[in-house]
């Protein structure tokens, strides 16, 4: 009879267990179901993202500097204007670094240029204040800043780098400015340092990059290795340029075949021949300017010269080594009135018109070349600059400024011209 129970009992154990195991997974079911997972790891922001921010941040930083230095400062005081200009600079700057979705004046959508790689915020985000207690202490941070902005252009991707190149080469330029204005211009000597150019002592931006110098690095945006031994024969071009100066009133050209290996339209085949073509117009721009220029200023109109013959040389020899046509130089330009009776005023309008082509060529580069690129803007800015001409906020940006995003606190800069 004893164990008659035993044997009855346990078929009834061993069901008890299975139902207590199947509500014990139900419930761990349930558990895992309720309790949300880990969501993904967030990708490390790129490094042009990582760029723009601290470009971003940099401006915002510096104008909030400059405000409060053009507030202190006396009325009459020297460095007045150029610290009222340096804070319109950086607000135009920070305008154009904001992250794409930035509201703007105009229309719902942003028209600054779009950073690549994920915006990490829709505000500006909170920059470390500056301590810029003098003009000479801004000068040094405005400087500082456009050092980097360069540096970063040499790395960063296309139409970023366009604009950082632009940003720092104006920084550069409004920290000269300032400084000279407060008496101590070689306090941001020294500051611009692009990573593979030079400086040029006869024009105060570097004449190329090292590489350039002596032996030109492969032609950008080949990827062929071409060598001038190796590239079939060029046909003729066909025609003549005729373009003016200040305001190039090209005529037509006389139709005729292609030449041969003609750079694909958007490559960076195509703007290195934008530059050369910008480069001979120069040339002539220059030898027709010389004998009209005043003596004070037939010195640097001597030095750009010189400058231009090398940049030329520089950009042919490129084009060869990408089995692409060298435009010959065409045998003359049409010079209008205006720049023959002011032909220093002219040479900066020839100048600021060609800025849009070496942003194209920075922005349509990488590595070597695009150090070359970077040395060629920061030095046709400067001749820019040189003659009285404005190279805009962001030189190698034809920048509609009315149209960019506005700043999350609303402020603009204010004019105290």
């Amino acid at each position: 009879m004893k164990d008659d129970n035993q044997g009855t009992r346990s078929p009834m154990r061993y069901v008890r267990y299975t139902v207590f195991a199947l509500a014990g997974l139900l419930v761990l079911t349930l558990g895992f179901a309720v309790i949300p997972g880990q969501p993904p790891a967030q990708e490390p922001p790129s490094l042009t993202e990582q760029a723009r921010a601290s470009a971003l941040d940099d401006a915002l930083a510096l104008r909030s500097a400059g405000l409060d230095l053009a507030d202190a400062a006396p009325a009459g005081n020297p460095v007045s204007g150029p610290a009222d200009r340096v804070v319109t600079l950086l607000t135009f700057h920070a305008r154009a670094l904001l992250p794409a979705g930035s509201p703007s004046p105009s229309a719902p959508s942003p028209s600054a240029p779009a950073p690549s790689g994920p915006a990490t915020a829709t505000t500006a985000p909170s920059a470390a204040p500056y301590p810029a207690r003098t003009a000479i202490d801004l000068a040094k941070a405005v400087a500082a800043s456009g050092s980097r902005r360069l540096e970063d252009a040499a790395t960063a991707d296309g139409g970023m780098a366009r604009l950082l190149a632009g940003a720092g080469t104006a920084q550069l330029l409004a920290a000269s400015e300032l400084a000279a204005a407060a008496g101590d211009p070689g306090a941001v000597a020294g500051a611009a340092t692009t990573a593979g150019t030079t400086p040029n002592p006869a024009g105060g931006a570097p004449v190329g990059s090292a590489d350039a110098a002596g032996s030109p690095s492969p032609a950008p945006g080949s990827g062929r290795g071409g060598t001038p031994g190796r590239c079939p024969a060029p046909a003729p071009a066909g025609g003549q340029e005729s373009a003016t100066s200040a305001a190039p009133t090209q005529a037509a050209p006389e139709a005729g075949p292609q030449a041969a290996g003609a750079p694909f339209a958007g490559s960076a085949d195509a703007a290195l021949s934008a530059v050369l073509q910008a480069g001979q117009q120069a040339l002539y721009g220059y030898q027709a300017a010389m004998p009209r220029l005043a003596p004070s200023d037939a010195g640097s109109a001597s030095d750009f010269l010189e400058q231009h013959r090398q940049l030329v040389a520089d950009t042919e020899t490129r084009l060869r080594q990408a089995c692409l046509a060298v435009a010959p130089q065409a045998p003359g330009y049409v010079l209008d009135a205006a720049f023959l009776e002011n032909p220093a005023r002219g040479l900066g309008a020839l100048e600021a018109a060609a800025l849009p082509a070496y942003g194209d060529l920075v922005a349509l580069t990488a590595g070597a070349d695009r150090a070359w690129a970077l040395a060629a803007l920061r030095q046709a800015t400067a001749r820019t600059v040189r003659w009285g001409a404005d190279p805009g906020p962001v030189p190698g940006i034809v920048l509609d400024t009315a149209a960019l995003p506005v700043l999350p606190d609303g402020e603009e800069a204010q004019a105290r011209q």
